[in-house]
């Protein structure tokens, strides 16, 4: 089992490191935007201090444009992967990645048969969201299992499962029994993870009787 942070904010990446929770990195436009820094800056700045996988989205739609895209991220660092939207353009490119032995995770992925051809196009990662599946009343957690299932029916399939779009504690716990490989978590959700209510009672009750012995 491998943690990701989901995030492009350095102060939250480095919480992870120092924590034991950042065996890579994935990010997006939309947080990288939040960062106020280019594309390149922050993607740059993250390589700086993650040695796991730091995940570089693409923002072309047509192979060309995403296959030069992604050409230019894996000059940033070597342990760059490019992130690329499952779409018929991104197939293209992946097949083309994979051939050139540059590592890919094709995202946006909400159902099995996607899943399935990303991997034969060679993704080394599938990126499944089942946050935004349970926003529209669709078990996200059934997609992972489905995809584990399949997986391991074919021995030959390598790409590993990131569990994305992570909303809760149960959007790790879940696809965990279920054997996903990697969980792209926020630092909000870390944060929740680390809580339970009776742990916070217990810790009361020590303090107070560690006072008796004042």
């Amino acid at each position: 089992m491998k943690i990701y942070v989901d995030s492009a904010d350095m102060a939250e990446i480095e919480n992870g490191l120092a924590l034991g929770l950042c065996d890579g990195v994935t990010t997006n436009p939309t947080l990288i935007a939040k960062t106020g820094k280019s594309m390149d800056a922050a993607i740059k700045d993250i390589c700086s201090v993650v040695d796991g996988d730091v995940h570089a989205e693409v923002l072309s739609l047509d192979a060309e444009g995403i296959y030069k895209e992604g050409k230019e991220f894996a000059k940033v660092a070597d342990n760059i992967v490019v992130k690329i939207p499952m779409c018929h353009e991104g197939l293209k490119a992946v097949k083309r990645f994979s051939d050139e032995g540059i590592k890919t995770n094709v995202t946006l992925i909400f159902s099995t048969s996607q899943a399935i051809l990303a991997a034969k196009a060679g993704a080394s990662n599938v990126c499944p969201f089942v946050g935004r599946l349970d926003d529209i009343s669709s078990p996200g957690n059934e997609l992972i299992n489905e995809i584990v299932t399949v997986f391991d029916n074919y021995p030959t399939i390598e790409s590993e499962i990131i569990v994305a779009s992570i909303r809760n504690p149960l959007h790790v716990v879940e696809p965990a029994l279920a054997g996903a490989h990697i969980f792209t978590i926020p630092g909000g959700v870390l944060a929740q993870m680390e809580k339970h209510p009776l742990t916070d009672i217990g810790i009361a009750a020590f303090l107070e009787d560690a006072k008796k012995f004042t």
